[in-house]
């Protein structure tokens, strides 16, 4: 059965109810309806509660390079799993054409013949090469993520965050650090002290191991798809995201006795069907002041950015003769309206489209 999270007057989470329970308090006055940015429907109380007592929900991440997985769970219900599309390959091939960009720039302004010192090119200002910045790709895949868990800590009371934390070993012959495959650093490693100590700011954290997961999922009798890791459904990667919250409720201990060497599962956790959403960043350009090819003439058309000459923005919510969708582009009189996964319904005239929900910067399904 599903649970609809509660939060009272001044929007502090309360332990979440059931759905009968939260149509009654609509009906009868003592409640209105509230969405979240991550999709979740919740309640907010307008009268005291008759209690504060909570249990313990756990939030369960298990971050990955392009796709991320979500979980939150209590003892005996899962309340909300997510999908999250990460932006790493975007950014990073914007990244490339911007460095591209720049490259030509500085190329077309600096003339070779004149004496290096006296070359128009900007010198070096502070040290650059000390290597300690986060890469935009892996920051923005952490980004998302945060914004999703601040997102269910403002109408869930979390009581802990578990974070599925890839090791790395030491090679012993150049005394850098590498991957378990061997194959070099995996981006999902990159920014993971970063991220652990952004999550601090939200609730406790703990650090989950690999195969924690997978034997508490296996304990659990939950499958996974490990053939299509890109499909946005439950078994790919939100059902890691529910087994790492899991191990704060199921642990496996070794016991030894005179005779015997085994081990045990200990305590005892439900897992249940729960609201299942589809995450992604609107991925409409950034602003740029011209295209990187110059047209006819030499003169370049602007591109990019979020704003449309309608009133609206791109990523906004709103209705349409084609269907409920999110603005992706206009032109002079006409908006392009797409679904959720940015796939354009069609071109509408600006006066039959009605906004429903600004941009929040996340686009659920």
């Amino acid at each position: 059965m599903l649970r609809i999270p509660v939060v009272d007057k001044e929007q502090k989470p309360l332990m979440p109810t059931t759905c009968a329970r939260a149509r009654k308090w609509i009906e009868k006055g003592k409640a209105v309806k509230r969405w979240s940015d991550a999709g979740q429907f919740y309640v907010q109380l307008l009268v005291e509660p008759s209690g504060r007592n909570t249990q313990d929900i756990v939030i369960g991440i298990d971050p990955g390079k392009k796709f991320s997985g979500i979980g939150v769970q209590s003892a005996k219900f899962t309340l909300y799993t997510a999908h999250l599309i990460l932006p790493f390959q975007a950014v990073r091939d914007r990244m490339d054409a911007r460095r591209l960009m720049r490259r030509g720039r500085r190329g077309r302004r600096i003339n070779r013949k004149v004496e290096f010192s006296k070359r128009a090119h900007r010198q070096k200002r502070f040290d650059n090469r000390r290597q300690n910045k986060l890469a935009p790709s892996i920051r923005a895949n952490r980004q998302l993520e945060l914004r999703v868990v601040s997102e269910l800590c403002k109408i869930y009371p979390v009581s802990e965050i578990r974070y599925e934390y890839v090791r790395a070993d030491v090679d012993l012959t150049s005394g850098r650090k590498k991957a378990k495959s061997g194959k070099g650093f995996s981006p999902v490693m990159v920014g993971q002290k970063w991220m652990l100590h952004q999550l601090k700011e939200f609730a406790p954290v703990v650090k989950i191991e690999g195969y924690q997961t997978s034997n508490t999922r296996k304990y659990l009798g939950l499958e996974k798809n490990k053939t299509n890791k890109s499909k946005p459904e439950f078994s790919t990667h939100a059902v890691d995201g529910v087994s790492i919250a899991a191990t704060h409720f199921v642990e496996y201990r070794q016991y030894h006795t005179t005779k015997v060497d085994g081990g045990k599962w200990f305590g005892n956790v439900v897992v249940t069907d729960s609201l299942f959403k589809v995450i992604r960043r609107p991925p409409y350009s950034r602003r740029q002041l011209h295209l990187m090819v110059p047209a006819k003439g030499g003169v370049r058309r602007k591109y990019g950015g979020s704003t449309t000459r309608h009133g609206v923005r791109k990523g906004d919510l709103v209705n349409s003769p084609k269907g409920i969708g999110f603005v992706s582009g206009d032109t002079e009189k006409q908006l392009s309206v797409s679904d959720a996964s940015w796939k354009r319904l069609g071109q509408i005239a600006s006066s039959k489209v009605k906004l429903i929900r600004r941009s929040n910067g996340l686009i659920v399904a």
